[in-house]
C-alpha cells in the first residue's frame, strides 16, 4: 500500500508511476487492429498528468483496509479502480479538448489529441477509452456485489448526473451570469463528481466499513469542489508552460468560474475552508487516513 513513512511527495511520485505501469498493461498494443486507434488512446493516456484521482482511490484504499481479506486482492483491486478513474478521466478531457466543445490545442504539455491525430480518431479513442474503464473494473478480484457497487458508482460519476450533466450545463453557461450556488451545483457535477468518485471507489474495494465511507463521502465532497476552486484560481495566476494547458482560457471563454464570481481573495478563502472540512471528515477514521488528508492538503495547494 505504499510506504508510510515515506515523504508524501516520494508517495505520490510512487502511486503515479503504479497506475502508469497498470494503465501500460492494461491498454491495447499500439499494434494490434485497429493500430491508429490504440496509438491514439495510449498517446491520450499515457506519460503525463498528476494522477490525482488515482492517488485518491489508493490513499483511500489506504485509510480503509478491512483485516480479512486478501492484501494482494485489494492491491490488484485497487490498481484496476485507480486505472479505470484515470481511464474516464482521459476519455473526458480528450472531448472536452475538441474543437466543438473547449478547442484546445495543447493538454499536460503536449498537443492535444485531435491536433496530434485528427478530429475524428480524437472523438473515437474517446468513446473507446470509456468502455475500457468499466471492463476494467468489472476484473478486479474482489467480492461481486463489491464489483457491482463500484461499477454503478463510477457510471453514474461520469454520466448525465455527473461529470457529462456538469459539462452541459458549463457549455451552457457560456457568457452567463450564475448565482454562487448554480456555479457550485455545476462543478459539484463537472468536477466533483470524478474526484469524488475516485474516493469512495477506494473504499468500496478495500471493502470499508458504512462509517468509515461516511466520512470518505464528506471528505470528498469537500476535496472534490476545492480542486475546482484551486483550477479556477490557477487559470488566471498561472501561465500556460506552468499549466500544461492554455492559460486564461475561461477568462478569454467568457466561462463563469469561482475567481469571476467571488474575486481572487474570496476565491482562496474558500479553498482553504473545504481543505479544513475535508480534514474534519478524516479525523474519525485516525492516521490511516493521513495520505488523504496531505492530498487534501496538496489539491488546495496547487493555487499558490
Amino acid at each position: 500500500m505504499g510506504d508510510t513513512r515515506a515523504e508524501f511527495g516520494d508517495w505520490l511520485k510512487a502511486r503515479a508511476q503504479q497506475v502508469e505501469s497498470v494503465l501500460d498493461e492494461l491498454l491495447p498494443e499500439p499494434a494490434t487492429l485497429p493500430p491508429h486507434l490504440h496509438e491514439a488512446m495510449r498517446y491520450a493516456v499515457l506519460g503525463s498528468g498528476k494522477r490525482i484521482r488515482a492517488a485518491l482511490v489508493y490513499a483511500a484504499g489506504e485509510a480503509s483496509l478491512t483485516p480479512g481479506i486478501s492484501a494482494s486482492a485489494q492491491e490488484i483491486a485497487l490498481d484496476h479502480a485507480a486505472a479505470a478513474v484515470e481511464l474516464i478521466h482521459a476519455y473526458s478531457l480528450v472531448h472536452d479538448d475538441l474543437p466543438c466543445m473547449d478547442d484546445d490545442d495543447l493538454r499536460r504539455g503536449k498537443p492535444t489529441v485531435h491536433v496530434q491525430y485528427d478530429e475524428a480518431t480524437a472523438m473515437l479513442a474517446g468513446d473507446a477509452l470509456q468502455p475500457l474503464a468499466f471492463e476494467v473494473l468489472s476484473q478486479m478480484p474482489i467480492a461481486p456485489a463489491l464489483t457491482v457497487q463500484a461499477t454503478v458508482l463510477l457510471a453514474r460519476a461520469a454520466g448525465s448526473q455527473g461529470m457529462v450533466g456538469g459539462q452541459a450545463i458549463d457549455c451552457a453557461s457560456v457568457g452567463r451570469s450564475l448565482t454562487r450556488e448554480q456555479l457550485q451545483q455545476m462543478h459539484v457535477m463537472k468536477t466533483g463528481a470524478m474526484l469524488e468518485a475516485s474516493v469512495l471507489l477506494g473504499g468500496i474495494v478495500a471493502g470499508a466499513s458504512s462509517t468509515v465511507r461516511a466520512g470518505l463521502e464528506t471528505y470528498a465532497q469537500a476535496v472534490g469542489l476545492a480542486f475546482q476552486v484551486a483550477d479556477d484560481i490557477l487559470d488566471v495566476t498561472a501561465d500556460t508552460a506552468t499549466l500544461g494547458k492554455t492559460a486564461g482560457k475561461d477568462e478569454a471563454s467568457n466561462k463563469p468560474t469561482y475567481v469571476s464570481l467571488l474575486g481572487l481573495g474570496d476565491a482562496r478563502s474558500l479553498s482553504l475552508e473545504l481543505r479544513d472540512t475535508a480534514h474534519t471528515a478524516l479525523r474519525p477514521l485516525g492516521t490511516a487516513s493521513g495520505r488523504l488528508a496531505e492530498l487534501a492538503d496538496f489539491i488546495v495547494g496547487r493555487d499558490r
